[in-house]
């Protein structure tokens, strides 16, 4: 272990990627607006609006990041968003009377 102290502050930490975070908080307001909105006999409005504005937020926070985006995140985009419509699908079938 090197113990100088000039190379401890030259390590790098380049923290979690964008990638996941969006992923992540994809799936927190999915769930949370699923949940709320959309678990119901009728899907209320206001879930659309809210996935609209979350597909907004994607395709800027895609834009922005783009050089980050190779080909085994995009995979795991691609298979996120996937996951979130079988939850829907999932929600729909669950849907209660309220």
């Amino acid at each position: 272990m090197n113990t100088d102290p000039n190379q401890f502050f030259k390590r790098k930490h380049y923290g979690t990627p964008q990638s996941i975070l969006l992923i992540i908080t994809n799936y927190i307001v999915f769930a949370m607006m699923g949940s709320i909105f959309a678990s119901c006999t009728s899907v209320n409005w206001f879930f659309w609006v809210s996935m609209g504005c979350l597909a907004i937020y994607n395709f800027f926070n895609v834009r922005k990041d783009r050089e980050e985006y190779d080909k085994a995140r995009i995979i795991a985009y691609v298979i996120s968003i996937v996951i979130m419509v079988f939850m829907f699908i999932i929600y729909r079938l669950n849907a209660q009377k309220c």
